[in-house]
């Protein structure tokens, strides 16, 4: 294995990936992973980052990269999947602005557009989500839907990928390979965590509102959202959820009193910094990841119990959407963020998710509207935030 430190911008490295590749890239830094030297993949997440650790030893390989899966409960079908790559490339920027200096690639229009489940029973599932959960005693449960969406032509993942990377600069773009040739692509705003010798980083995001093309709304959907009881209940849960996961591996924990109001393109979104110390330099970020993931904010709360109701509600697998996608090195360090607003892309066609935070004050439509938000992401890479697609 080859790593490459040669002199290049987050954004070149964004502007060379290829389907194939493995790309995190944000407008401050970026990877980008070339070639399959060895494949390490399980179902069981502890084994998996026992097992990459030793590959890495083995292979004397600087890295691993790759994905988890939504659901890594003992029964789960759907393995994480790590790759130990052949080239290395790195870049760091000091100037932000260079995400504007990707083109503007152009990708068909679909031929044919279809929501699982249509936005009427979407809504029917939030409310009977509601109901569940004052039946069964939980506090959150995260519900999602897809738009399945047919070209009659190829894709380019890499075209989307630049055009992600170029409108989200302050996202994680990323892309990976997945088992049976499709790849997630998406742009995400949240961050896992990170590890860095024994330090700790993370960055959880829950309760969010949708941005608005006039100021003066846009404002007000902020600032509902920061005094919402609704969505500050709701981010409570995650970090309270967050801090108990971390706390048995750190000896020191940094937790701000109260969530920070943040915005991307689409979403108002509030998040909370989380900084720690690890007492074991042994713990890896793998491991880390393994430990939190999936947490409340993509999955609910209590996490076996809210994993069953989505399971049963949403009319499909969720497979690698809302799972993690990183890196860990042979160190331990790493970085991993949460894989939202994505897409699964096949070589003519793409499923689009999009996800919502369900608690007792939920409201059905608000519940719709926000996935619908939330789609915009991917559908203005694909140049159709403002096609008036149905079901959206």
């Amino acid at each position: 294995m080859t790593t490459s430190t040669a002199p290049a911008t987050p954004v070149d490295l964004a502007a060379r990936y290829q389907r194939g590749d493995f790309l995190l890239a944000t407008a401050r830094r970026a990877l980008l992973a070339q070639g399959v030297q060895r494949t390490v993949t399980d179902t069981d997440p502890g084994r998996l980052a026992a097992e990459v650790a030793r590959q890495l030893k083995a292979a004397r390989a600087p890295l691993a990269v790759g994905v988890l899966p939504f659901d890594t409960g003992s029964g789960t079908r759907v393995p994480g999947h790590l790759v130990l790559p052949r080239t290395v490339f790195r870049a760091d920027a000091d100037d932000s602005s260079v995400a504007g200096v990707l083109p503007r690639e152009v990708l068909p229009r679909p031929s044919d557009v279809r929501a699982v489940p249509s936005p009427e029973a979407h809504m029917d599932n939030v409310a009977a989500t509601v109901a569940a959960l004052a039946d069964r005693g939980f506090s959150k449960a995260v519900l999602a839907r897809a738009l399945d969406l047919e070209f009659a032509e190829p894709l380019r993942a890499e075209h989307i990928v630049r055009n992600l990377a170029r409108e989200n600069p302050r996202h994680f773009t990323y892309a990976a390979e997945l088992p049976g040739g499709r790849t997630l692509v998406g742009a995400t705003p949240e961050l896992l965590l990170s590890r860095a010798g024994r330090s700790v980083f993370t960055l959880p995001h829950a309760g969010s509102m949708p941005r608005s093309a006039d100021p003066e709304t846009d404002r007000a959907n902020g600032e509902e959202l920061r005094t919402s009881r609704k969505n500050q209940i709701e981010h409570a849960v995650v970090v309270d959820y967050v801090v108990e996961a971390l706390r048995p591996f750190c000896r020191s924990l940094d937790v701000p009193y109260g969530p920070e109001l943040v915005s991307t393109p689409a979403i108002w979104h509030l998040r909370t910094a989380i900084t720690g110390e690890l007492a074991d330099p042994g713990i890896t970020a793998l491991d880390l990841a393994a430990a939190l993931h999936p947490t409340p904010a993509i999955c609910g709360t209590p996490t076996e119990g809210a994993r069953s109701l989505v399971s049963e509600l949403e009319p499909f697998d969720r497979d690698y959407y809302a799972g993690a996608v990183g890196w860990v090195d042979a160190a331990g360090d790493g970085e991993w963020a949460v894989a939202i607003r994505c897409a699964e892309v096949a070589d003519t066609s793409m499923r689009l998710y999009a996800g919502g935070g369900i608690v007792a004050d939920s409201d059905p439509r608000a519940e719709l509207d926000e996935t619908s938000a939330k789609f915009r992401t991917l559908l203005g890479a694909m140049g159709l935030a403002d096609a008036n697609l149905p079901y959206v």
